[in-house]
């Protein structure tokens, strides 16, 4: 009975507040105290209490009153956070401000109008004995100050350790927030009791976090990229609770075991407060890290530096700065552990269907393994060295690759790890351990697994997996020159790829397809001169098929053939050609999907580097590589300039113009030359035995080139280019559309952002 009234009486106070026309004072608390003293309202009751419709008329018809009411919910928030929350009605009256500005913020961010609302300077809540310059702030600062407290607010969101409800507000000012950190693991040794009432009010705490964040959302892709000043005062020294939120946020991902003791369907009868917790920790991590260092030269190479003692500037975001300094072997060893753990768990297949919980912030979590490959950089211990003698991670990353939904995030991660030498060292390890995937069976090592799974996804068919063509293979280019040994599976799948690439029709049929045939020549050439002693398998599948460099090297330029190729590809209708479609890809939950930006280029995404003979890498120009992107684009828009007479000739002649230019300029720069002098040597070889012998049986001729060398006899081996991941607008602009994607379509219950006028990504209905 007592939460009806509860309800009648809120909804009394929302009615009054819509329907006055002339403002309410600041001063009345009588009127504004009805919206959380003795308010007794779930999450939900509030977003159901509190329409859309009316939050929108009170923001045009009275926006003086909703100003005032974001204003009383903050003080209150400040007031609470200042002395403490000492007792029940203290904690009630915190958690309805939270859930009512939960529900209001994205009405208020998507207005222009009020964007800078929270950023204005106001009368500064809460203690005002600071000098009179600093007694204005901005309302903003305010309420991420009260939610850094509250989030460590002893009886609220963190254990006492023997306060009494005597303890004046100072003491809660003074405390040691790092004595409190949620959860045992980096940084923290002790594991604190689980408490499902302080898991939930941080739980309450960080929604309202990642509501202020969103801010970002309503602001068009277009637009000039400004820094989130939300997420840049939370990460900032401003925040002296910084420290303890970040190791509390990666400690309480990382240990969280969504499965426990494994009793079966235990998730349907026990709640989880503490898996709700982790995805929203994880949220507000991802989130934290996106704005990234301005200048990295002030990190300190000594990784003996602990993160609670650097050095900062104002501009650094200290939760990038703390990430990137992580460097003991257990700490690593604690979030691999986490991470590969949580990421297996949607993999996991069980006898008994449905027993097992399964986890959907898998996307979080590969966003959250991105930044720390990215940024923890620090030598001589970084994530990424220590990372290499854990491939199980790897294993469940090509696995998910499989999923359309996580291709991109899958493929942006191998691509940064294929620029470290270590990594394709380490690929040479065998592969033994086999996990469900629908994949051809083979021996081998995991250089094998990871080019079955890229053959896969580039022969699927799927039509918005084009643009990740070159991304795959540049990913092969990079660990070419260290694989040892590939199998015969391996092998013919890079060679049926060739066989696929290039066929007349499809270099003709785009400026930029013959690319793709560069790069497996490229990867060819690096086995040959690099690695040829233990690739037979890869030789004898390029003996079997010459013909396909023989046809490379005669690439018809007439006119005849190019007509022919290109009609041939007109008449076809086979989902083959779609393939090579070009199309953005959808983040997609239930009914709703939230469309992303255009991935960039591979040009565009790395930087790259030749490797010397002490292993390390010099950074080179584009240009510098003989058939780089630069090259290929100035080359396509003279093409495009000698074609501009033509404008009044038939699309097809253009068409055939084009191609006829774009074969011309790089036909004679295909790097056939080692292949061609291999096939030189070994090919009458080959040819000899299995007549004097009448060999039938390809194990003997395996035999034989397993036992045979090309030493003085191939041309001087070329140097070893890298392409490495490289920073960029256009990537940071994928990874932020991804990431709030993913937190938009996983915020259903409550609906935080639903129909409220995002403009970062556009959200459709299926």
């Amino acid at each position: 009975m007592g939460n009806s009234d509860s309800k009648l009486n809120f909804r009394k106070a929302v009615i009054q507040l819509t329907t006055k026309t002339q403002p309410v004072e600041a001063s009345e608390d009588v009127f504004w105290d009805q919206f959380w003293t003795d308010v007794n309202l779930t999450a939900q009751d509030m977003f159901a209490l509190v329409p859309a419709a009316e939050i929108r008329a009170v923001r045009e018809e009275s926006p003086s009153n909703l100003a005032t009411l974001c204003y009383k919910a903050v003080e209150r928030l400040v007031l609470n956070a200042d002395s403490g929350c000492v007792c029940e009605r203290d904690r009630q009256t915190v958690l309805s401000c939270i859930r009512l500005l939960t529900r209001i913020l994205p009405y208020i961010f998507e207005d222009p109008d009020w964007r800078g609302f929270f950023w204005s300077t106001v009368p500064k809540v809460g203690k005002t004995d600071e000098s009179d310059d600093e007694c204005t702030r901005p309302l903003a600062e305010s309420l991420l100050t009260a939610i850094s407290d509250l989030l460590f607010c002893p009886d609220f969101t963190v254990e006492s350790h023997g306060r009494t409800s005597a303890d004046g507000p100072s003491d809660i000012q003074s405390i040691d927030s790092c004595e409190f950190i949620w959860e045992a693991g980096v940084g923290f040794a002790q594991s604190p009791p689980l408490n499902h009432t302080h898991d939930s009010s941080r739980a309450e705490l960080l929604k309202l976090l990642l509501t202020c964040f969103s801010e970002e959302m309503y602001q068009s892709p277009s637009d000039t990229h400004t820094p989130n000043p939300w997420v840049s005062f939370f990460c900032s020294r401003e925040n002296r609770h910084a420290l303890p939120l970040f190791t509390s946020l990666l400690n309480v991902v990382c240990a969280y075991d969504p499965v426990g003791y494994g009793i079966p369907y235990n998730h349907l009868m026990f709640s989880d407060q503490r898996g709700m917790l982790a995805e929203l920790a994880l949220q507000t991590l991802i989130v934290s890290l996106e704005q990234e260092l301005v200048d990295h030269s002030n990190t300190s190479p000594n990784p003996s530096t602990n993160t609670d003692t650097c050095s900062t500037t104002r501009g650094e975001n200290l939760f990038v700065n703390y990430l990137s300094r992580i460097h003991r072997e257990e700490d690593f060893h604690f979030i691999l552990r986490g991470i590969s753990r949580l990421l297996n768990n949607p993999l996991l297949q069980t006898y008994l269907p449905h027993s097992c919980k399964k986890i959907q912030f898998h996307q979080e979590l590969l966003v959250l393994f991105w930044k720390l490959c990215d940024l923890n950089k620090v030598p001589p211990y970084h994530f990424i060295f220590y990372l290499f003698s854990y491939l199980t991670i790897i294993i469940l990353i090509l696995q998910f690759l499989s999923r359309v939904g996580l291709v991109h995030i899958c493929v942006f991660i191998l691509l940064l790890l294929s620029g470290e030498r270590n990594f394709g060292v380490r690929l040479n390890k065998p592969y033994s351990v086999r996990v469900p995937m629908d994949i051809s069976v083979f021996a081998g090592t995991h250089a094998d697994l990871l080019i079955v799974v890229f053959h896969k996804i580039i022969t699927s068919g799927h039509q918005r997996l084009q643009p990740l063509y070159d991304c795959l293979l540049t990913i092969i280019v990079n660990v070419s020159p260290y694989l040892k040994s590939l199998s015969m599976v391996a092998a013919n799948k890079l060679l049926h790829l060739l066989e696929v690439f290039s066929s007349p029709w499809f270099l003709f049929c785009s400026p930029v397809n013959h690319h793709l045939v560069f790069f497996l020549l490229e990867v060819f050439n690096n086995i040959i001169q690099y690695q040829f002693d233990g690739n037979f398998n890869l030789v004898y599948g390029i003996i079997r098929k010459r013909n396909l460099f023989h046809q490379l090297a005669n690439l018809p330029t007439d006119v005849s053939s190019i007509q022919k190729a290109l009609q041939r590809k007109r008449r076809s209708n086979s989902t083959h050609n779609a393939v090579f479609m070009e199309t953005n890809n959808p983040l997609q939950t239930g009914t709703l999907n939230a469309s992303l930006k255009a991935m960039p280029r591979i040009d565009k995404l790395t930087e790259t580097s030749q490797v010397s003979e002490d292993g390390t890498t010099l950074s080179l120009q584009q240009s510098d590589s003989t058939h780089s992107q630069s090259d290929h684009s100035s080359e396509t828009r003279k093409e495009n300039q000698m074609c501009f007479p033509l404008r009044n000739i038939h699309a097809d002649h253009i068409r055939f113009l084009r191609a006829l230019f774009q074969v011309l300029s790089w036909k004679s720069k295909l790097p056939l030359q080692t292949i061609m002098r291999l096939l030189q040597v070994l090919v009458p070889q080959v040819e000899k035995i299995c007549i004097d012998k009448g060999l039938t049986d390809e194990s003997e001729i395996l035999k034989f080139l397993q036992h045979g060398t090309l030493v003085g006899l191939l041309p001087v081996p070329h140097p070893i280019l890298i392409r490495k991941y490289q920073a960029n607008e256009g990537t940071a602009l994928w990874f932020r559309t991804y990431m709030w994607g993913i937190i938009y379509l996983r915020k259903e219950d409550p609906p935080v952002w639903y129909d409220t006028d995002v403009k970062l990504f556009e959200i459709q209905r299926i």
